[in-house]
């Protein structure tokens, strides 16, 4: 039998966790925006956000279960980043169950399996152990992760994200044959647009070096776009965005996922610093306005925007998604 991510009762989850009394200027501050453009976070299980997405302090696990419902009320959070199938893949009746959570309009952001994604296979403390075989495999990528997406999400499936983990320092000088095989794993996968009209394919590096032409061109002929990951392994947002233009035009896919200020390996004390993640710690004002001009700019367009937020942004996601917003607002006059 497959696991349920909720119990069968459809209504429990809402019972269960109430959403926040939110304040009207959000609500107004959502009207503003345009359609195509959804603000999420990274998963939605966080304790300390209560009285921001929470009506009071609900337990981790509780929020982890049965949150899904309450977070898809607040104003500006239209989508949601899906991190933990990177640890273990979901199946189609586990989507679902997540997809019978949220309004019509709400569109899922999910990480691809390590299993697909990182060079090595790692034991539980994260060291490499050996070379991985399923290694942007194309069977894998359709059988642990497109299939049940798109089968469990249907047209609620926004971004399908290919985060490939650090490689080891042997490949970091071989990346051409990798890019080839990631070309070859894209072109296997159907247009998602057949079962999800907004679906798009994203790949996200963590490593600079895969920032080539040849990378770029990978990625037009699979059909998919560039996730531009705001990290601090990464270039700036100024510096990867050459690689948006010459995929332009397309959606927008970002993950804003650590503030630059505690370096490549500081995301242990990013947490420590930000813990219960209920206020702004660290305002990243450079990334946050610019970020707003790239968003401001594809919406202009007509294009679809997804742009998920970490605690380890700025210090509470909630908080960053209202700040981004209105950013965006000012922009767009």
């Amino acid at each position: 039998m497959q696991e349920q991510l909720f119990p069968a009762d459809a209504e429990q989850p809402m019972a269960l966790v109430d959403a926040a009394d939110f304040d009207p200027a959000l609500q107004a501050l959502a009207g503003s925006l345009p359609a195509g453009l959804r603000f999420g976070t990274s998963s939605w299980h966080y304790p300390g956000w209560a009285g921001l997405v929470w009506k009071r302090d609900y337990p981790r696990e509780a929020l982890s279960r049965h949150g899904l419902a309450a977070y898809a009320r607040h104003p500006l959070l239209r989508t949601v980043g899906v991190d933990r199938t990177f640890y273990r893949p979901l199946s189609a009746v586990q989507f679902a169950a997540m997809a019978e959570q949220v309004p019509e309009d709400f569109r899922f952001v999910v990480k691809a399996p390590n299993r697909i994604t990182d060079a090595l296979l790692r034991d539980e403390a994260g060291r490499g152990l050996r070379p991985n075989p399923g290694f942007l495999s194309p069977e894998c990528a359709l059988r642990d992760f497109v299939e049940p997406a798109l089968a469990g999400l249907g047209r609620k499936l926004g971004a399908l994200v290919f985060q490939i983990s650090p490689l080891p320092a042997r490949l970091l000088t071989q990346t051409e044959p990798l890019i080839d095989r990631l070309h070859a794993m894209l072109t296997t996968i159907p247009d998602l647009r057949t079962g999800a009209p907004d679906g798009v394919l994203a790949v996200e590096v963590r490593d600079p070096q895969w920032l080539t032409p040849r990378f770029t061109q990978a990625l037009k002929e699979g059909g998919a776009t560039y996730c531009m990951g705001l990290h601090a392994k990464m270039p700036s947002i100024t510096d990867q965005l050459p690689i948006l233009r010459a995929l332009w035009p397309g959606p927008l896919v970002c993950r804003w996922n650590f503030n630059p200020r505690h370096g490549a390996f500081g995301y242990e004390k990013a947490r420590r610093l930000y813990l219960p993640y209920d206020q702004l710690v660290d305002e990243d004002l450079d990334t946050r306005n610019a970020l707003a001009r790239v968003i401001a700019g594809t919406v202009a367009a007509g294009q679809n925007a997804f742009i998920t937020l970490s605690n380890k942004s700025e210090g509470c996601a909630p908080l960053s998604v209202a700040a981004l917003a209105r950013a965006v607002v000012a922009l767009r006059g």
